[in-house]
């Protein structure tokens, strides 16, 4: 079974054992936290692997990850269920976070109010990370938080690109430029050097304490962090100047730029694991004789070694630009009219007339014969028609909908004996019938084949 969350009628569970309890019961959350440790089972019976150490061994470390709506059902509930079963241990944390809502609005799947990973993939082909980057860096851990499409434009070009991905393709390109892909001999390093070195191995003990307090958005901005210290060191240094007139100097910091990606590219991985995969063929770590690790990183003076060769240069990130963001904004604007659309509620019957009332209206056939839009107006069109008895003006208020050349020849449905109404200084003698559809679109109420202008309707 996966886990799951079961709905049942208010009047099924089971009866609350204790004073006071009588006619309430247990019901859903009561039940549904049973399906994770069967989960377990189904996963380690697939994997040949014993699934009782993850929920029963007081080595293990159980924690829940979970909303703020579920906290009552994971610290309270599904605790003294474990506790009074007696052989399973308890969750060590339950970290809650706030809501997520979507462009100031809350998160609504049945209403379409979503971004759908799969529609996303398709829109954003290879760009897994950047989605994971933005949720990372925009988790409502202490507050609810916007998920926008602004933002994640913003956070893809001005810290994805501009940052990481900047400093990484100067890195690369200029060791292929000037050194054909080899790593340099780092001569004398300079205090500047110095510090920055020493600076990079503080980062791993850094991003980890944040990501042990479970605050990932604060571990995601360190890794940035560590990606702007070496955007600001090259900025300094200025290599691509000191090449035409110290080549020593040159090559160290080349080499210790170097080391800033390696590290980044180990570093990335628990945000951003398929630019990391990326990161590590690009720097060539499979030929490393041991893959660098978090400890390595605080520990160890040389990361990616002189002599090693990398290979070419590509983005790690691309822009993304404006149209493409609409276009995603476009989309969730269609979802929520159709949606209105949908609950859209009919217009309640108007009060009964009577059958001498009903008689008293003229509707007949007519056909459009000119359309022109009326100046200075967004919904009106001037309309000459053919009612059969005469040619007359209809002012009516369908341009939004319908351009003039849409409807010239078209037949519809007049009302003819509608006392003259002036609009905008036009003469309006008539009303076109009409209906809306729920998406706000006019539709004409005419007749099905071509008939006679003038033929009544009844």
């Amino acid at each position: 079974m996966r886990p799951r969350a079961v709905t049942r009628d208010l009047d099924w569970g089971i009866p609350v054992p204790v004073p006071g309890g009588e006619g309430k019961v247990l019901y859903v959350w009561f039940d549904a936290p049973i399906g994770y440790i069967s989960a377990t089972k189904e996963w380690a019976a697939r994997e040949g692997k014993d699934w009782e150490p993850y929920w029963k061994d007081e080595d293990t470390k159980l924690v829940h990850f979970i909303g703020k709506d579920n906290i009552v059902f994971h610290c309270i509930i599904f605790p003294a269920m474990l506790k009074a079963e007696g052989s399973y241990i308890l969750p060590d944390n339950v970290p809650a976070n706030e809501f997520l809502n979507l462009e100031g609005k809350k998160l609504s799947t049945s209403k379409n109010w979503a971004v759908w990973l799969p529609e996303y993939l398709e829109d954003f082909p290879d760009q897994q990370d950047v989605l994971r980057y933005a949720l990372t860096a925009n988790a409502p851990e202490s507050k609810d938080n916007d998920f926008t499409w602004n933002d994640f434009q913003a956070r893809n070009n001005n810290e994805l690109v501009a940052i990481f991905g900047n400093f990484i393709n100067r890195v690369v390109v200029l060791t292929n430029k000037y050194y054909n892909g080899i790593i340099p001999e780092a001569s004398e390093f300079s205090d500047v050097d110095t510090e920055t070195l020493a600076a990079v191995k503080a980062y791993p003990s850094v991003i980890e304490s944040s990501i042990e307090r479970y605050r990932f958005r604060e571990a995601s901005q360190e890794l940035m962090n560590l990606a702007r210290l070496g955007n600001k060191y090259l900025a300094d240094e200025e290599p691509w100047k000191l090449v035409k007139t110290d080549e020593a100097r040159t090559k160290t910091i080349m080499y210790v730029a170097l080391q800033i990606a390696s590290a980044l590219a180990t570093l990335s991985e628990p945000f951003l694991p398929f630019t990391s995969e990326k990161l590590k063929g690009i720097l060539c770590h499979s030929a490393l004789d041991t893959e660098s690790t978090w400890t390595d990183i605080s520990t160890k003076n040389v990361l990616i070694p002189s002599g090693h060769q990398i290979g070419k240069g590509e983005l790690l990130f691309s822009k993304i630009e404006d149209k493409t963001i609409q276009e995603q904004l476009d989309k969730l604007e269609a979802n929520k009219k159709a949606n209105e659309a949908a609950n859209k509620e009919l217009e309640p019957q108007k009060d009964l007339i009577s059958f001498e009332d009903f008689t008293k209206l003229d509707l007949r056939v007519g056909t459009i014969l000119e359309a022109e839009k009326m100046p200075k107006t967004k919904k009106l069109l001037i309309l000459k028609v053919d009612t059969g008895i005469d040619t007359r003006t209809i002012v009516s208020g369908i341009a939004e909908t319908f351009t003039p050349e849409d409807v010239i020849g078209k037949q519809v449905t007049v009302l003819v004996n509608l006392a003259p109404r002036a609009l905008r200084g036009v003469d309006s003698e008539g009303m076109i019938l009409m209906t809306e559809t729920p998406e706000g679109k006019l539709v004409f109420v005419n007749p099905d084949t071509i008939v006679n202008s003038g033929l009544q309707i009844s």
